[in-house]
């Protein structure tokens, strides 16, 4: 009895599978995008945090007194 009803799911299951499911989806990293962004508003981040440790780290060498502008 329990035979039955395991192979009556199985074959149901499978025999309802749509078509559009079965397909591939295309890959969309193709574009040129990462992290939704283009490659000129990723290179200006990179630039704006290459700024930003930069004046971090001289703020501490002058805090720390290890630099000293006169």
């Amino acid at each position: 009895m329990l035979d039955d009803l395991r192979s009556q799911a199985e074959s149901s299951y499978t025999d309802n599978i749509p078509d559009f499911l079965e397909e591939e989806i295309p890959n969309k990293r193709s574009s040129g995008y990462l992290l939704g962004m283009s490659p000129v508003q990723r290179f200006f981040i990179s630039l704006m945090l290459l700024i930003t440790v930069c004046l971090l780290g001289t703020m501490f060498l002058l805090v720390s007194g290890r630099f000293m502008l006169f």
